[in-house]
């Protein structure tokens, strides 16, 4: 018996430097939504960046499985790994159905030994190591790290193509570091996990306010408030922002697009 299988095609050549919100959720995934996974495209390249519970349904809306050239992971809370082991069991299942043969390549810190080994599948994911302070590159891309405050040892990431930049900063509190990391970035793409009268401290995460003083020290050029709570308004989350900061802001929402001008 012949097998055939049609895998998606590519949906399109990305040209210029784009950013996609695949899941924005803290924590666990509202219904048919995924928590933390963004797509970043450039001249054809595609990286995916985190990779939470429900992003694999989400991911391919806007590109085939297999036309993922790379991924990397800020930190390995279930939040922000969930679908690493779908994805592996994907990119295996594609080379016995006429899908690329490469193994994918999976970034990752190796501050907890164990989970950075468990990126290595059967040929069809290979772990890479990056570490903070070292600057590599991917595909079109130059990144550079720092450590946050979190829990879990995290990084949050500066990412260029040479003519725009984009700063993530994953989870974590507010650290003064951040500030250099995200100095004059195109698009910053920040945890809110918290309103203003909370202290996400405790918990390494960020309330708007900590995103506005960061986004205006930074002298960013655009806030995208991402990784958001299961409650209250979230258009209060922009609004106190926005007594801090005086540029744009936006909610992270499935399928967000963020497209650099040429």
């Amino acid at each position: 018996m012949q097998f055939v299988h049609s895998l998606k095609p590519r949906i399109e050549v990305t040209l210029a430097m784009k950013w996609t919100v695949i899941g924005y959720w803290g924590a666990y995934p509202e219904k048919g939504e995924a928590t933390t996974a963004y797509l970043l495209e450039d001249q054809g390249f595609r990286l995916l960046i985190d990779c939470g519970s429900g992003a694999l349904a989400q991911l391919q809306k806007y590109a085939a499985i297999t036309d993922i050239d790379a991924l990397i992971l800020s930190h390995y809370h279930h939040d922000h790994i969930a679908d690493v082991g779908p994805l592996q069991y994907a990119r295996d299942i594609a080379k016995y159905l006429g899908g690329s043969a490469k193994p994918l390549p999976i970034y990752a810190h190796e501050m907890e030994p164990d989970k950075f080994k468990a990126l290595d599948y059967n040929d069809a994911t290979h772990a890479v190591s990056y570490k903070i302070g070292e600057p590599i590159e991917i595909g079109p891309f130059r990144l550079d790290f720092i450590r946050t405050v979190h829990p879990a040892p995290c990084a949050a990431m500066r990412i260029t193509n040479g003519k725009r930049t984009i700063a993530y900063t994953a989870d974590t509190s507010y650290i003064p570091e951040l500030v250099p990391l995200s100095k004059e970035a195109d698009l910053l793409v920040a945890e809110c996990s918290l309103y203003k009268d909370q202290d996400g401290a405790p918990m390494g995460h960020m309330n708007s306010l900590d995103v506005g003083r960061l986004a205006k020290e930074a002298g960013v050029r655009e806030v995208l408030l991402t990784h958001l709570p299961h409650y209250g308004r979230h258009e209060d989350l922009v609004n106190e922002t926005a007594t801090v900061f005086e540029g744009k802001i936006s909610l992270a929402k499935s399928g967000w697009t963020w497209e650099a001008a040429e």
